[in-house]
């Protein structure tokens, strides 16, 4: 993040500094802040062409107050142990703003995976799981990956059925991961989770009053100009749910370039150019430039930074001018920048609260997996008869009858995916308030400090009814 430190370190810089405004034994807060378990991984791949290659691999669990730590797995070549290590250690964070019940956790492979093809893939992933369930790193009690930057359901259905096999008599195995296929165990909603969450913290932001007249901006997403930089899962469902909300995406960018139209692109023909060309490069009706970093510094009202780490640092923290910085991705933003940022009033909705879409919608998976039924499975009948009923009533009250089409709908029972949607919109807004009421009550906090308080606060209070400093 800062270029003398590493991310990890960048991670406990943000600790420390939340810490100063906490009364917390100071053993109790350096047990909090380390990384408890990391396992680096060797192993041979047989490439398609025969030859033999070295793959290298890491799984670290930060924290275990709560079980089973949670946390993705990424396929980069940026993969390395200081990442892993400070990814897992956000996790921990994250998951106790959201009032999520894991630890931390985070496991990465180095590799680009345009270089492999799906079978070599496979066989990485398999073989990684299999490391993972010898050295115990992996389990529905123990440590629950999900994807995360370059995997997706398609590596974690290899998980689960790897993991199947090596313990048949499991009945609980789906439960090893998260993210899967529906028909593999998966939730419905999980694949855009991490992106609705995004909306849902950005939305609760933008509705208080107070906070966006100290911005100059009114309430409210309708108009409000937009820039998201990546496009991947996560950046592509922000800008859906934004767009559909009634912001106006005013620029993209990708690993080829930046696209801009101040008056507002049309989102869903730019996605379908995208799948039909590779490139979102010469948009008809866009400006077109090489850089994809420049879709950082043009002017907007909330910019959604939705790639990697490290794209708002020092250097070029004095040309942002959006108003929102909204942390999709997992640190974007290094605390030099932030403070830069906070100085001149831009406001951060950092991305231990903002991305934690993922892991809530990942925990009612597991709770679903556990559980071995499908989510509002017993209600669902039982709602819509009430519900009928009391449409009933009301007929019977006013004399007159509904049109059945009319009553079918309004009756009609939660289905998964609305329960789910549900509980992450509810998760979203209740630790948005949290964290600002915990802004409010200390002079000068920044939104992310708050949020660690609140992390740090909570953890803390783990830790001491677990009863480990006797």
């Amino acid at each position: 993040m800062s270029s003398h430190l590493s991310f990890f370190e960048q991670v406990n810089r943000y600790f420390e500094q939340a810490a100063s405004y906490l009364k917390i034994e100071p053993g109790l807060l350096q047990q909090i802040k380390s990384c408890n378990s990391v396992y680096r991984i060797s192993f041979p791949l047989r490439r398609d062409d025969g030859s033999m290659q070295v793959i290298h691999a890491w799984r670290a669990e930060h924290s275990h107050h709560k079980t089973p730590a949670k946390g993705g797995i990424r396929y980069a070549m940026s993969v390395n142990e200081d990442e892993v290590m400070a990814l897992a250690a956000l996790m921990t964070y994250k998951c106790a703003v959201v009032n999520v019940p894991y630890g931390g956790g985070k496991g990465g492979v180095k590799i680009d995976t345009r270089e492999y093809s799906i079978p070599e893939i496979e066989r990485i992933t398999r073989r990684y799981t299999f490391e993972l369930v010898r050295k115990n790193f992996i389990g529905p009690g123990i440590d629950v990956p999900a994807p995360d930057y370059g995997t997706s359901k398609r590596e974690m259905a290899w998980i689960v059925d790897t993991y199947r096999s090596l313990g048949p008599n499991d009945l609980s195995a789906e439960a090893c991961v998260t993210g899967k296929p529906v028909t593999q165990g998966g939730v419905a909603g999980r694949t855009e989770a991490t992106g609705r969450g995004c909306f849902f913290g950005i939305r609760e932001a933008v509705s208080v009053k107070e906070d966006m007249k100290k911005l100059g901006l009114d309430t409210g997403l309708d108009g409000k100009k937009v820039i998201v930089q990546g496009l991947g899962n996560v950046g592509y469902h922000a800008a859906k749910f934004l767009h559909d909300e009634g912001a106006m995406i005013v620029a993209v960018s990708e690993i080829e370039g930046t696209l801009y139209d101040e008056s507002g692109l049309d989102f869903e023909k730019l996605i379908s150019y995208r799948t039909e060309t590779g490139s979102i490069k010469d948009f008809p009706g866009a400006k077109s430039m090489d850089d994809p970093s420049v879709a950082l510094t043009l002017p907007c009202d909330i910019l959604v930074p939705a790639a990697l780490e490290n794209q708002i640092t020092i250097e070029n923290a004095d040309q942002i001018q959006a108003k929102i910085v909204a942390e999709a991705a997992n640190g974007p933003v290094t605390a030099d920048a932030t403070q830069k940022l906070h100085e001149r009033g831009v406001m951060i909705l950092p991305d231990i609260y903002l991305n934690a879409g993922g892991v809530t919608v990942s925990y009612f998976e597991w709770l679903r997996n556990l559980q071995h039924a499908k989510l509002g499975l017993m209600d669902k009948r039982f709602e819509e008869n009430t519900n009928t009923k009391i449409l009933q009533t009301v007929e019977n009250a006013l004399g007159k009858k509904f049109d059945p089409k009319v009553i079918a709908k309004v009756a009609q029972g939660a289905d998964e995916i609305d329960l789910v949607n549900s509980g992450l919109e509810e998760t979203m807004v209740v630790a948005y308030q949290e964290i600002r009421e915990i802004q409010k009550s200390h002079k000068n906090v920044d939104l992310r400090t708050a949020a660690f308080i609140s992390a740090i606060s909570k953890i803390a209070v783990d830790y001491e009814e677990l009863g480990i400093f006797p």
